[in-house]
C-alpha cells in the first residue's frame, strides 16, 4: 500500500528503510543466472563475496553465500564463469544496498550452452531473421566503414592493412570495444547502434580474431543478434576463423572467413578496377571499330554501284523514259480527239439533216394556227382562216381558200 507522505509529514529514512526490506523479504528465493565478474572468497572468513553481471546488459548485483556453499564449486567456477544460483535477495538497511543470499551455486556447463544456443538459433530463425531475402547487397564503394573490433588487436590490423592495400582512399571509422567477457555485450551493441546511425558510415564489419567457443559467446548474444537484424546499414561479420559460426554470422548480411576477407569483401581492389575498366575500353573500342569497318564496306558496296558512280545516267534514263511515256500520252490523246472530232461531225450533219429548219431549206413550210398549234391535215384549218407560214427565210400570213 502506498505511504502517505507530504512536506510536513516526511517518513524517516530508518523507516523507508524497513519498508524496503519487507518488501523485498516477500520476493523470496528466486534462480538467478549470470557470468562471475568478481570474487572475493577472503580465506578463512565465513562468507564468500562475488559479484554476478547480466552477459547482455550493463547490469549486475552483490552475492554473498555461506563458505560451505562456495567451497562446494570453488574447483569449477572462477571470474568469467556462467552460473545459476538460488539466491534470495535481501536487504541491508544500514547501507541502503541490494544483494543477493546464495544457498545454492551450479556452474552452467558447455553443453547446456551450447543447447541454449541452438534452441535460441531456431527461435531467430523461425521469426526470418536468418532469411536470405532479407539480406542487403554491400555497396560497390563504401563512402566511409564502420569498425567494429577489439582495440589494437591483430583483427583490426588485418583489415585496415588489407582495405587501405586495396583501395588507399578508403576511410573507416573504428569503434573499440571488449570482444569476450561479461563487459562485451553491452560494448558490441553500443557500437553497432551507433554506427548505423552515423549518416557517413555505408557498411559496418564486426571482426574479432579466434577464440575458444566461450570467448566468441557474446557473438551469440540474443540481443546483439537482434540489434543487427534491425540495422539499416549492411553489416558484415567476420569472427573468428571459418569454422567458427556464431549467430552473428547467421544474422549478418554477408558472412566473411576471417577479417582479411571482411575487407576484401567490403572493399575493391583499385588494381583490379583499373584492368577491368582497360579491359572494358578495349572491348568498347573493338566493339566500335568492327561497326565501323562494317559500315565502311557497306559504304562502299553502295558507292560501287553503277547508279552511284555515274548518278546522271539514271536521271538520263528517266527523262528519256519520260518523254517517251509523254509523247506516247500525247499521240494517244491526239488520236481519241481526232475520232471524237469525226464522230462530233458525223453527228452534227446527221442532226442538220434532220432538223425542221433543213426541212424548211428544201422548200417546205410550216402552217400554224393563231393558238401555235401546227395544221397537219386541210381539214383542221376553215375556210377564211388566217394561218402563219413559216418558211426558211421567215414567216408570214395566209388565207385558207376554199376546199377543193
Amino acid at each position: 500500500m502506498a505511504l502517505i507522505t507530504s512536506p510536513e509529514a516526511p517518513v524517516p529514512v530508518g523507516e523507508i528503510s524497513r519498508l524496503i526490506g519487507g518488501w523485498i523479504d516477500r520476493l523470496g528465493a528466486v534462480w538467478v543466472e549470470g557470468q562471475i565478474i568478481q570474487l572475493s572468497p577472503r580465506p578463512g572468513a565465513g562468507m564468500a563475496f562475488l559479484t554476478l553481471r547480466d552477459p547482455s546488459r550493463d547490469v549486475s548485483i552483490s552475492v554473498t553465500c555461506f563458505r560451505e556453499v562456495f567451497d562446494r564449486v570453488k574447483d569449477v567456477v572462477g571470474e568469467g564463469s556462467r552460473v545459476v544460483v538460488h539466491a534470495k535477495p535481501v536487504w541491508y538497511g544500514r547501507g541502503g544496498t541490494l544483494s543477493l543470499r546464495a544457498a545454492d551455486i551450479r556452474p552452467v556447463g558447455m553443453g547446456e550452452l551450447l543447447a541454449r544456443l541452438e534452441q535460441l538459433k531456431k527461435t531467430l530463425a523461425a521469426e526470418g531473421l536468418f532469411a536470405a531475402e532479407r539480406k542487403r547487397r554491400l555497396p560497390f564503394l563504401p563512402h566511409r566503414i564502420g569498425l567494429v573490433t577489439g582495440r589494437a588487436s591483430d583483427a583490426e590490423r588485418d583489415v585496415l592493412h588489407t582495405a587501405r592495400e586495396r583501395w588507399p582512399a578508403v576511410r573507416f571509422e573504428v569503434r573499440n570495444t571488449a570482444v569476450q567477457g561479461v563487459r562485451a555485450v553491452p560494448q558490441l551493441v553500443e557500437a553497432v547502434r551507433e554506427l548505423d546511425s552515423h549518416p557517413e558510415v555505408d557498411v559496418i564489419i564486426v571482426t574479432r580474431g579466434g577464440g575458444s567457443v566461450e570467448d566468441l559467446l557474446p557473438f551469440s548474444d540474443e540481443e546483439l543478434v537482434r540489434t543487427v537484424a534491425g540495422c539499416s546499414t549492411p553489416v558484415v561479420s567476420a569472427i573468428g576463423h571459418e569454422a567458427d559460426c556464431p549467430l552473428l554470422d547467421l544474422v549478418a548480411d554477408l558472412r566473411s572467413r576471417t577479417p582479411t576477407h571482411a575487407a576484401k569483401d567490403a572493399v575493391p581492389d583499385v588494381g583490379e578496377e583499373h584492368e577491368r575498366v582497360r579491359e572494358l575500353r578495349e572491348r568498347a573500342y573493338r566493339v566500335i571499330n568492327s561497326l565501323l569497318e562494317r559500315e565502311h564496306r557497306g559504304l562502299t558496296e553502295v558507292m560501287s554501284r553503277p547508279a552511284m558512280a555515274d548518278p546522271h545516267s539514271m536521271l538520263e534514263e528517266r527523262d528519256a523514259e519520260v518523254a517517251s511515256l509523254l509523247e506516247r500520252a500525247r499521240r494517244t490523246l491526239g488520236h481519241r480527239l481526232d475520232r471524237a472530232e469525226d464522230e462530233l461531225t458525223h453527228t452534227r450533219a446527221r442532226v442538220l439533216a434532220l432538223s425542221p429548219a433543213a426541212t424548211l431549206q428544201r422548200g417546205y413550210a410550216v402552217l400554224q394556227r393563231a393558238d401555235g398549234t401546227v395544221v397537219r391535215a386541210p381539214e383542221q384549218a376553215g375556210e377564211g382562216e388566217q394561218l402563219r407560214a413559216r418558211v426558211a427565210e421567215g414567216e408570214f400570213g395566209v388565207t385558207v381558200g376554199p376546199h377543193a
